[in-house]
């Protein structure tokens, strides 16, 4: 019997080989994919629950208010403060915008003083700090200078869960050999939280915006 009688026989038994074994390799890809699916919720808590920061809060000399989140922020600062865990608020003087600069509409750090004042916390316990702020990265070099002047030990940061991460990061590199500690305090959004973020169009397009945020942060500063 030569090679070329065997060869007719031998290619088949190859070809039926692999098709085997691309059907089981199919068979296992879709059983990975209907666990994900069927896991879908748990897995997508999880990875917030992995990505978000948030600190047991102590003392601190002051609590401060970031440009932005208007709705959970300064609400958030006033309680820290009633409470007895900070003596003092701080509120980023942020940049304008066209209306802002008009006149036609309250910028944000007269928005955040007026809610904590209205809230009950007196006007001579709170602070602006920098001058048209126009980023995190920029709220957290003002914050230095003001750490600086008044030789803080630690400020306390209200800011949403999935700012949160970048935020301490930002925060502690810019902070850093001032003495100054920073204290995350993660707070959920009026329209999601941990537990259901994926169910709201906001709370996807947040997530996905602050994971590039994060990246872009890391590689700029």
């Amino acid at each position: 019997m030569t090679a070329d009688s065997l060869l007719p026989d031998t290619i088949p038994h190859h070809r039926r080989r692999a098709g085997k074994r691309a059907f089981t390799l199919l068979v296992l890809i879709l059983v990975i994919c209907a666990s994900i699916w069927l896991n879908r919720e748990a897995l997508l808590r999880y990875a917030a629950q992995q990505w978000i920061v948030s600190d047991n809060l102590e003392p601190a000399d002051a609590v401060v208010i970031l440009g932005g989140g208007i709705d959970t922020r300064p609400f958030a600062a006033a309680e820290d403060y009633k409470a007895g865990l900070a003596r003092k608020i701080l509120v980023a003087e942020v940049n304008l915008g066209k209306a802002e600069k008009l006149g036609f509409l309250p910028s944000h750090s007269a928005i955040n003083r007026g809610i904590v004042i209205k809230l009950g916390v007196p006007e001579a316990d709170i602070e602006s700090f920098g001058g048209g702020l126009f980023s995190t990265f920029e709220e957290a070099v003002a914050l230095r200078e003001w750490a600086v002047r008044s030789h803080a030990r630690s400020v306390i940061v209200p800011i949403e869960i999935f700012s949160s991460r970048r935020a301490r990061w930002t925060l502690t590199r810019a902070l850093a050999g001032t003495g100054t500690t920073v204290q995350i305090q993660a707070l959920d959004d009026p329209t999601y939280n941990h537990a259901n973020w994926w169910k709201t169009h906001h709370g996807l397009i947040t997530f996905q915006n602050e994971l590039f945020k994060y990246i872009y942060y890391r590689i700029k500063h």
